[in-house]
């Protein structure tokens, strides 16, 4: 049995929106930061190499960093965004926001560092990566 009033209810919001109402200011921006799942990422593989599209927008493309480490696709940005309202000539709010985000993307097989392509368009980040190639059986000449 819960008698307590939940913290979202009607009766209790009204409340205190009447006796503060400079508390309640809602963020001018008023989306969140974007978190590790909400850099939404495609991976498609051809016979030859993977492409991958990430979308992160609003981020600047010197704020975007990937390194590939093995099988490991590593995709990280740093996220600023700056709101300000003014009325009249004065400035009624600013808010700013910075964070960093990252993903981790496991490849099934390695890829080609020399040969892989990066662009950034847009807001999606697009990546072209080729698979390495296995090295083929060579006969060796014995002596």
């Amino acid at each position: 049995m819960n008698s307590l009033i939940p913290r979202g209810g009607l009766l209790l919001d009204e409340f205190f929106r009447d006796a503060a109402p400079g508390f309640y200011i809602r963020p001018l921006h008023g989306d969140p930061l974007p978190g590790p799942a909400r850099i939404k990422v495609d991976v498609i593989e051809s016979d030859d190499a993977y492409t991958v599209h990430a979308e992160v927008p609003g981020v600047a493309k010197e704020d975007l960093h990937v390194t590939l480490e093995g099988q490991t696709l590593s995709l990280s940005a740093e996220v600023r965004q700056q709101d300000q309202a003014v009325r009249d000539g004065q400035v009624l709010c600013r808010e700013r926001y910075f964070g960093q985000v990252a993903r981790s993307i496991p490849l099934p097989a390695e890829v080609d560092v020399s040969q892989a392509r990066a662009r950034y368009e847009d807001g999606v980040l697009t990546l072209t990566l080729p698979k390495r190639q296995a090295s083929r059986a060579q006969r060796l000449r014995i002596d």
